[in-house]
This record gives structure tokens, sequence and C-alpha cells, in this order.
């Protein structure tokens, strides 16, 4: 019945058109393959006639010829130096409520002298509760802490079992360094120890902010990398001299940028001993709370601005006095201590420290429209 419907002639055309479209399909699929056989067959067969290739042998090593006196000299003064560099573990425990925490840290150092003591940055050390420190010879000692100075980011420890083979830092000079020296930082950055830097004096008399406010005077700066693990290790001038303590960069990714900051090493030769000695190094001032610049700013006047005075303290038995904000009373603003002018809190700190505990400073102050001259004892704020 299907056969006499009206589209049936031209279903059957259709279908007898497609079958012939497949037979010549697969007819091309199949000259194709055959094609391709025979074309790779024979490169095939031309493959297997082809010799086979021989390994070449190693090429000849030019020789090299003798190192240069430059590269001599650097690669002695590593050999010479770093067995007197270290590696510092520290932990610190904190203790809450329903846990405790322990945090690591890791600083270099050097050796000092031959008592076991060992130099580093205070805040290598500052809240530890355990040292450790690893000698050229990957041999660990437990260290303990003998002082530290937060205001110089300075601090000393000394082994607990000394080693017979210490090999103390060479002390060099800061005050005659000159900008474009070559100097050499060893140290532990990243963890990798026994690192070696090389750069140049890029400025000098930099300050460097520490605690309270306070800033070092005359610090090193250089563009030998160092980086987070560098801290407290030393660098040297091209004699293998200790110049100073590497403690800080200057850097947005905290990585190294090429703006590092030393120590200067007569500054170091200076506060070390007295470490060494007594644990601690005094902390001169005269009691008062300062303005950290934002006040005499405003004022258009440079000095330092007396914020609070220390009821009982030199500051007060000398008269000085503070600001009363709240009621918009004028004080006292310190321009200048025994003749040398201070603008800021770490002027002001230095120049007492140059005063130096127990002497008498005169300081110029201005009151008002007036200036005056008041004597004032330089005390060590931490011994009050």
């Amino acid at each position: 019945m299907f056969r006499n419907h009206p589209s049936y002639p031209h279903r059957l055309m259709r279908r007898r058109t497609q079958q012939g479209n497949m037979r010549q399909g697969l007819l091309a699929v199949l000259l194709l393959l055959l094609a391709v056989y025979l074309l790779f067959d024979g490169q095939f067969i031309q493959f297997r006639n082809l010799p086979v290739p021989q390994a070449e042998a190693p090429r000849t090593v030019t020789p090299r010829g003798d190192l240069s006196s430059a590269e001599k000299s650097v690669i002695d003064l590593f050999e010479t130096s770093k067995p007197s560099v270290v590696y510092l573990f520290t932990e610190s425990v904190e203790r809450g409520l329903l846990r405790r925490r322990v945090q690591e840290g890791a600083g270099s150092g050097f050796v000092w002298d031959e008592q076991g003591h060992i130099v580093t940055n205070a805040h290598v050390v500052n809240g530890a509760s355990s040292i450790q420190v690893q000698m050229d010879d990957g041999k660990i000692y437990l260290a303990r802490l003998i002082g530290a100075a937060s205001a110089y980011d300075l601090a000393v420890v000394q082994l607990v079992r000394r080693p017979d083979n210490l090999r103390p830092i060479p002390i060099g000079t800061s005050s005659d360094l000159r900008v474009g020296q070559f100097v050499f930082a060893i140290g532990n950055p990243f963890g990798l120890s026994k690192t070696l830097t090389q750069g140049i004096v890029s400025a000098l008399d930099r300050t460097l902010p520490t605690d309270n406010g306070r800033e070092v005077a005359g610090v090193i700066q250089t563009d030998a990398a160092i980086n987070p693990g560098n801290s407290g290790g030393p660098l040297l001038d091209s004699a293998g001299r200790l110049i100073g303590v590497n403690t800080a960069i200057l850097s947005q990714s905290g990585s190294s940028s090429g703006v590092g900051f030393a120590i200067p090493v007569d500054l170091v030769n200076n506060i070390v001993p007295r470490l060494i000695e007594k644990g601690r190094v005094p902390r001169a001032g005269i009691g008062i709370a300062a303005d950290d610049g934002s006040l005499t700013g405003r004022l258009g006047v440079r000095g330092v601005a007396v914020l609070a005075v220390a009821p009982g303290g030199p500051a007060a038995r000398a008269g000085l006095r503070p600001f009363d904000l709240e009621r918009g009373l004028m004080g006292d603003i310190i321009l200048a201590v025994d003749g040398r002018a201070v603008e800021t809190v770490g002027q002001l700190a230095r120049a007492l420290e140059a005063t130096g505990v127990g002497n008498t400073a005169t300081l110029t102050v201005k009151r008002g429209e007036d200036q005056v001259q008041l004597k004032v004892e330089v005390a060590d704020l931490d011994q009050r």
C-alpha cells in the first residue's frame, strides 16, 4: 500500500543515492589508507637502511687559566671569615588559657671573643625562651642571653658549652668608611647558611629607628643583598674586618631591594663590652614624654615639644613645663642640648647619650616668646 503513496518513488531514489554515496566514500577511504601505507612503508624501509648514529664523545674542556686576583681575594675573605659566622635558632613560648603556642625564629650572628660570646641583633633574640647556635662545622650549641640593648638593636648571647676552635671576627672601624668601597655580607638569608653577598657602601650617616622613638646614628647603607635571616650577621670590608652588623632592609616586598642597613662597628664596639659586663646599657633620659613632631610642625617650630614630665624626675627638678593640650596651655620646646640643635626625639636621645648618664646637660628651651637655659641631670631611665 506504501508503494502507491505519491512520495514512494522519491524515497526509493533518495535511498539508492545515499547507498551509492556511502560506497564511494568507503572506496575513497580505502584508497587513502593504501596511499599512506605505500608512502610510509617506503620511508620506513629507507629509515631501516640508515646507519645507526654513534654517541658523540664529550667536548674538550677549554683550560680556564688562573683566577683573577680580585676573585682570589674574595674567596680568601670568605674562607677566612665564615668560621666566625653563626646561625641562630630561637623559640618563644606564648601561653594562653587553653593552649600553648611555640614560635620559631632565625637569624645570623658572629663570634665576638674566645669566651663564647656571640653578637647578633636584639630583635633576633627578643622574647626567646631558648637559643641555639649552629657553628661553621655544623655543630649546634645551646646559648643563653647575656644582655640586649633594643635602643641599638644589639644583643649578646653566650655558648653554654664552649668549643675549642672559636674564631673571633677581626674588628675594623666605621669612622673612616668611604662611599663606594667594597663590602661583603655573610649570613643565612631565608635559612640558606653561609651565604656571601658583595656590594658597596651606598651611603653613610643614615639614621635607623629602633626602640621607643629612638634612632641609631651613623648607620651604614649598602647595596649588598641583605634578606630576612641576614639580621645580626657581619658586614665586612675588603680586609675581612667587621665594619657593621646587618640589621634591616628597606623593601616593600620583604626581599632585598639593594637598600640595606648595618649598625656601625664603632658603636658595636662600645655597646657590646658593656652588655658583656653588665647585661644592659643605660638608657639616657631626663624623664619626659616628647612630641613626635606633629605639634611642633603645626606651630612652625624646629625642636622637641615637652608633652609630660615625670614627677620627681630630672626634668621636673629642672623646671621643664609640659604642654596642656586640653586647656590649650603652651609648654616648653627643647631647641638644643649643650649647644647642639635637636629637632626629633631621636636627636634628643643621642644628645643626652653623648652627655652621659650622671652628667648635667644644658637645655636651650623655647618658653613662649623667650629662650631660657635650664640645667638638667641625665639619668638612667631603666633604673628609675
